[in-house]
């Protein structure tokens, strides 16, 4: 294909070299058709893998998307290793409002090619618990900078923000990951112990969960959330009462 010749273009007493940009544009038309036919092909595999009834289900308790076809989690991850990770593939994954392809996006991206502005955008957008958990497991917690990702949404302004925080905090708990120790974490957990007290179901269970696995990481630090939630032991409020003794029990300390 001929893609023509430089131009010099003379505009007063100023000359302009013109170089025609056709190869670009051809490039970008070849990326953007090769992704379209990988999304037809995973949303090919998704229909043959789709489940009505578990989509139906997931609607009547509120999970909602524009597409969702009730493909399973282990499903999901075998469709996932048919495709090569990469973040451009990735973000056109994410930006579908489509339950599956939102998960395959946090399967295929790779964590060195996350960025700390495409993190917050994402955690931003996450509505519902299930792509909280897939986020946090198959992509945050493996990040370079996840303890960075950790203060600060647990004290961001959104509830929803602050709720994965927590459970990122958790998933670096149960996999000890070096970035457990970067994090101030009495600092983070002193929040989650005021998020405990939440009219928020979602806040104050994260909260709680964040708690709950960071106390099993050591027997010093099972002491110390027990000290932080004391107060809740003769608290008026039966769900603080509630959550003082199932701390308790999760780090055997019932008598």
């Amino acid at each position: 294909m001929r893609t023509g010749k430089a131009k010099i273009v003379k505009i007063g007493q100023t000359r302009l070299l013109l170089v025609p940009n056709s190869v670009t544009s051809r490039n970008k038309m070849v990326k953007s058709d090769r992704m379209d036919a990988i999304l037809r092909t995973i949303r090919t595999d998704l229909r043959l893998s789709m489940n009505g009834a578990v989509a139906a289900s997931m609607r009547q308790m509120g999970v909602n998307y524009r597409m969702n076809f009730g493909v399973d989690i282990a499903r999901i991850k075998e469709i996932s290793a048919k495709y090569e990770p990469g973040k451009e593939l990735a973000e056109v994954l994410w930006n579908e409002e489509a339950r599956e392809l939102k998960i395959l996006a946090t399967m295929l991206c790779p964590p060195d090619e996350m960025t700390r502005e495409a993190a917050h955008r994402w955690a931003g957008v996450i509505t519902n618990q299930e792509l909280r958990e897939q986020a946090c497991k198959n992509l945050f917690q493996v990040v370079p900078f996840a303890d960075e990702l950790v203060e600060q949404w647990s004290v961001h302004p959104g509830e929803a923000v602050r709720a994965t925080g927590y459970w990122l905090l958790a998933r670096l708990c149960i996999t000890r990951a070096e970035a457990l120790d970067r994090v101030e974490s009495r600092k983070v957990l002193q929040h989650a112990v005021e998020d405990l007290k939440s009219d928020s179901l979602l806040l104050y269970q994260s909260a709680l969960n964040a708690l709950r696995f960071f106390g099993r990481t050591s027997e010093e630090r099972a002491a110390w959330v027990m000290r932080e939630v004391s107060p809740f032991n003769l608290s008026g409020n039966s769900r603080e009462r509630e959550m003082y003794e199932q701390l308790r029990y999760e780090f055997d300390l019932v008598d």
